[in-house]
């Protein structure tokens, strides 16, 4: 069934079309002691799906590629940043209105879109940035570039201001930046996808999978050690780096030939020490395979002076991790998701609320899920 709804004042309301799910409203998920700690219980309930079609176009621009989702609890609103490299349109971040409360998802719309500026107040050229991430911070909106491996393109967080003018950048700690040897620094579109605000005010980036020194990428057979950089958010030194062991290739491609990965595609912070991580997979032939983790940095070690942990001798204690939802296993049909954010629903319900990247191709779609936040973690 395909809804479409009139554009209307300040807002664009964008067309949705409903799947049929195997998940009912109100069905309930609940981690009731992830790794063994059980005041880290978790209790989910499914308020449904709204899908926008690739192609909507919005104020003339192509509507698409939802990387990072935040709520602004000033407006209401949701902050959701695009990873179109300035090819469409110049690189960019939305305002949306998400029409949920506890009887279920009911619409997304567009309230406006915000131009992303360089350091020069000007809007990015093409393809020297990669919007994948995006938080309201205590100064500002934090976003992140992923960069790109192969022009050499450093990753980076920075901080912008409402109306996406540069206010300042966070330093790339040692070991990130790629290089053409490869020897060292990020893979290619396996790098800065993650990004979380703790309540302290400190600042989470992960990459998606292993930097070149530290072992291979994903396999089906292996995974792959991610690090995550733990920033001070007000002077924006980095603090301390951790160990996020990303699983194993949970599914094969549908022939030898086509392609499979798996990688961290988001993290969103509960508290100090503990996150939500988003493992996101892909196999050609199947689709993706979309997996909630939570993971706790407490007793994780500081691998900040660890150059390379595929030639360390040292011990190194990873974060610990534990699969809260796997998104198929429920019955649904999860796109490309990559973006995730806590937010209030319009009668003050606690939700969580998912948004894929479609990639811009008309075999994908913008796809967000919402659920109801039964219980969280305890301090």
């Amino acid at each position: 069934m395909t809804k479409r709804f009139a554009a209307t004042a300040a807002f664009v309301l964008l067309s949705s079309t409903v799947t049929v799910s195997a998940t009912d409203i109100g069905a309930t998920f609940t981690s009731a002691c992830p790794f063994g700690d059980c005041a880290a219980g978790i209790s989910l309930s499914y308020l449904g799906e709204f899908v926008i079609p690739s192609g909507q176009m919005e104020h003339g621009v192509e509507f698409g590629g939802i990387s990072g989702l935040d709520f602004d609890a000033a407006t209401g609103h949701y902050i959701a940043i695009s990873d179109d490299r300035s090819d469409k349109a110049p690189a960019r971040f939305y305002e949306l209105d998400i029409d949920v409360d506890a009887s279920g998802l009911k619409g997304v719309s567009v309230v406006k879109h915000v131009t992303l500026k360089d350091k020069n107040g000007e809007p990015f050229a093409a393809k020297t940035v990669d919007p994948e991430s995006i938080r309201l911070g205590k100064d500002g909106i934090y976003w992140g570039s992923e960069g790109d491996a192969k022009v050499l393109l450093p990753p980076f967080i920075r901080v912008t201001a409402p109306d996406g003018s540069f206010v300042r950048e966070f330093p790339l700690p040692e070991g990130f930046a790629p290089t053409a040897d490869k020897l060292t620094g990020i893979r290619d579109n396996l790098a800065f996808e993650d990004l979380a605000v703790a309540p302290s005010g400190d600042v989470f980036v992960g990459v998606e999978a292993a930097l070149y020194q530290d072992g291979p990428k994903p396999s089906l057979t292996t995974g792959s050690l991610s690090r995550i950089i733990r920033f001070d958010g007000k002077t924006g030194e980095p603090k301390a780096q951790y160990v996020y062991p990303v699983s194993p290739i949970p599914q094969a491609a549908a022939t030898a030939a086509a392609g499979n990965d798996n990688g961290m595609s988001e993290m969103l912070a509960l508290d100090d020490h503990r996150l939500l991580a988003v493992e996101r997979s892909y196999a050609e032939g199947f689709g993706n395979n979309i997996k909630i983790m939570m993971m706790d940095l407490a007793g994780a070690s500081d691998i900040s002076a660890t150059p390379s942990l595929a030639k360390n001798d040292q011990r190194v204690v990873p974060a610990r991790k534990s699969q809260l939802l796997d998104l198929r296993a429920i019955g649904l049909v999860p796109d490309n998701i990559e973006a995730m954010s806590l937010g209030k629903a319009k009668d003050g319900t606690d939700v969580l609320i998912l948004g894929s990247d479609n990639n811009f191709s008309t075999s994908q779609k913008t796809q967000f899920y919402a659920f109801k936040v039964l219980s969280r973690p305890q301090q």
